[in-house]
């Protein structure tokens, strides 16, 4: 007779797995999926306490529910160079070539100590495939959240975004892009300055390739994390509600908005901010992919009427 192994060890010995791969490979769903199993990442944690109001024939009470608050993946964002070659294997037919985007790569001589030759990049921003797996993962701690993201849901596919993308249309005259120091990932005062968030298109100066590809990553999970931008795009937003407090807007090196785990070429268990101090492994065909994990703090509806909710800190 087969014994059933509790669920408990059975997600513990994934994350064990999960902690172990860390070579290069080709991504795919089923790899995906299993990257949720990651402790940093989703940062469970007890964070306050709801009230609520309840009543019956009877008369009312004020009952009271726990407020946690975790991360959630809830997109994958590729960041490639060959354009209709999106590294996760499934969604490819997503971001095929068209007719006003074909080419990709990057403007260099192949010649390392060069540093004023564009890079190009194509981005894409697909819902989580790894939702059911997540939710019994995050269960297992407690009270879990809902996301914002819908599995395989596109938000935001360059190859269709071609006049902002490509052509920096209208961001290229934003303030944003033409006031240095605006809108940076890292510093030029600690010499680790990886690029700017504006423009918010596929070109930009950088001779390390793993960082352009997180640069553009952070300019797509930019854009779908806002309402009314100019692009061609699905706003990748939940709307709050009684106990509910969803992510809001993507902001760069905070990690309180949002935090990223490299999928490939590099698989982590692990979640990070750009610029991060950890091994940047350099692509061969220059594509990149990263899940993006985003707050989320809620509580268990315990009555009619939401009274509020006091956070311990």
């Amino acid at each position: 007779m087969m014994t059933r192994v509790p669920r408990r060890l059975r997600i513990g010995a994934a994350a064990a797995l999960l902690c172990g791969a860390t070579s290069t490979f080709a991504l795919n769903t089923a790899t995906i999926v299993s990257s949720t199993l990651s402790p940093d990442c989703l940062e469970y944690r007890v964070v306050g306490i709801c009230y609520w109001l309840y009543c019956t024939w009877t008369g009312c009470t004020v009952r009271t529910s726990i407020k946690v608050r975790h991360y959630i993946p809830d997109a994958v964002v590729s960041s490639y160079s060959n354009t209709g070659e999106n590294p996760w294997t499934e969604v490819r037919a997503m971001s095929t070539s068209n007719p006003t985007a074909q080419a990709g790569g990057d403007g260099t001589t192949n010649h390392d100590n060069e540093n004023n030759l564009a890079k190009f990049k194509n981005a894409d921003v697909i819902g989580h495939p790894g939702g059911q797996l997540f939710s019994q993962f995050a269960s297992s701690s407690g009270y879990a959240c809902e996301g914002a993201g819908t599995a395989f849901m596109p938000y935001l596919l360059s190859t269709l975004d071609t006049i902002a993308w490509r052509y920096n249309v209208p961001e290229a005259v934003y303030p944003e892009a033409l006031i240095p120091g605006m809108r940076e990932i890292g510093a030029r005062t600690s010499l680790n300055l990886w690029g700017a968030v504006y423009p918010r298109g596929g070109f930009l100066h950088q001779t390390d390739d793993h960082k352009s590809g997180a640069v553009v990553a952070q300019r797509a999970g930019d854009v779908v994390t806002r309402r009314g931008q100019l692009h061609v795009y699905q706003p990748l937003l939940a709307n709050s509600r009684d106990g509910y407090w969803p992510a809001g807007a993507l902001v760069e090196s905070d990690a309180s908005t949002g935090k990223w785990q490299e999928l490939t070429p590099r698989l982590s268990s692990s979640c990070a901010v750009f610029p991060n101090n950890g091994p940047l492994t350099q692509a061969q065909q220059g594509d990149y992919a990263w899940a993006l994990w985003r707050p989320y703090s809620c509580c268990q509806r315990r009555g009619q009427v939401f009274l509020g909710s006091v956070d311990f800190n």
